[in-house]
């Protein structure tokens, strides 16, 4: 195809609903995703069970699984208001419900998924790193799925470029939204001159869904550092999944203001970074310690 054509660039046209039963009323695909990534995590914490890898039989993970579906939701709305959009969200409160208006935030769906951890360790006696060691294997679905989900919706799209498979969402070809002073190219079907723009939704699918879920299920099968160094796996899934979002950051248009000249995902994932660190020291010193129910218990 000839690029100076405007016809290699694909034009966003995906429906972000299943089915509609009337005018924006009906299943959305951003749902579903939440549910498949939450239906995995669960396939996956019982097939830890049945090969000896976890001690969560089913009433335990039935518990686990409510604390973590309350915190993934609240922490990941609430992360929203709070490190994306407070100016949105404090004038109305009751706007945190309109949950069909979308906004989530990664950063405090992981908040809201320690606090659960923290619940559900203490209900169990269990030690809280390792049970975050065992659920953080589990995150990378629910990340992967999210991100189509963004895809689809055709939200939190990426930067400007020229790149031959970039994608042209019609919801950034408005102010102030729209570049005219960076690449564009005349889309016969918008009808105007448009950004073409990085798919980074897709890669960020691959980044933090794919190639840390391969990273994490490695580490979890081949060792057991929920066991001999409890807490360690969380560092270093904390330290991973940072390092994948800064570099899919690089693709990626910031959907709010900058924090020290960093987009917020890049800054809130330093942080991450940092916590991850000390996660690790802390394990690396409480090596070879006891962390099962019966241990946690005394």
């Amino acid at each position: 195809m000839d690029l100076l054509a405007g016809l290699a660039f694909w034009v966003h046209d995906l429906d972000p609903f299943i089915f509609q039963i009337r005018e924006g009323i009906g299943p959305r695909w951003y749902g579903a995703a939440y549910l498949v990534g939450l239906f995995l995590a669960w396939w996956l914490l019982r097939l830890y069970y049945q090969r000896g890898r976890s001690f969560l039989d089913g009433p335990k993970r039935e518990t686990l699984f409510y604390a973590l579906v309350i915190g993934v939701f609240a922490g990941g709305r609430l992360g929203y208001a709070i490190l994306y959009r407070p100016s949105l969200f404090w004038p109305n409160p009751l706007k945190l419900f309109e949950v069909w208006d979308g906004g989530m935030a990664s950063h405090g769906g992981f908040i809201g998924v320690a606090l659960a951890l923290c619940f559900c360790a203490r209900r169990f006696h269990f030690d809280t790193r390792a049970l975050a060691d065992i659920v953080a294997t589990t995150a990378p679905p629910g990340l992967f799925f999210g991100r189509i989900a963004n895809f689809i919706n055709g939200e939190l799209w990426g930067k400007v470029t020229d790149f031959k498979y970039a994608v042209i969402f019609p919801d950034a070809q408005q102010r102030p939204y729209f570049r005219p002073d960076l690449f564009t190219t005349y889309s016969e079907q918008l009808g105007r001159y448009v950004n073409p723009r990085h798919a980074s939704q897709l890669y960020e699918a691959a980044l933090e869904g794919l190639v840390l879920f391969v990273y994490m299920q490695l580490r979890f099968w081949t060792r057991d550092p929920q066991k001999v160094k409890p807490g360690h796996l969380t560092g270093e899934f904390l330290i991973a999944y940072a390092i994948l979002r800064m570099i899919g950051e690089v693709f990626r248009e910031p959907d709010a203001s900058l924090i020290l000249g960093l987009s917020r995902g890049t800054f809130y994932s330093v942080v991450f970074i940092l916590v991850g660190v000390g996660l690790i020291l802390v394990a690396r010193r409480s090596a070879n310690v006891d962390t099962t129910p019966q241990a946690a218990a005394k």
